[in-house]
């Protein structure tokens, strides 16, 4: 699998679900968290191309799967 990013935030349960996933899943994944390198969400809207509600923000690669659910649901598909 192509690198994994996962945009999130602290105390977000489902941004630490998703990190921990990718962990146990052993991918090479990097985790920015969005309020200490000052991202908003309307940078993630920008660099996604649509609103963005809630986080984690999910992308394979370059591209954005979206969140948790889905990242969960492909990893499960894949194995």
């Amino acid at each position: 699998m192509q690198n994994v990013t996962i945009f999130g935030r602290e105390g977000c349960g489902f941004c630490q679900r998703a990190k921990q996933l990718a962990e146990d899943k052993q991918l090479n994944f990097k985790y920015i968290d969005i309020h200490q390198q000052g991202i908003s969400k309307a940078d993630l809207e920008k660099t996604i191309g649509k609103p963005v509600e809630t986080v984690p923000q999910i992308f394979i690669g370059r591209e954005h799967i979206g969140g948790f659910t889905e990242f969960n649901d492909i990893l499960h598909k894949e194995a």
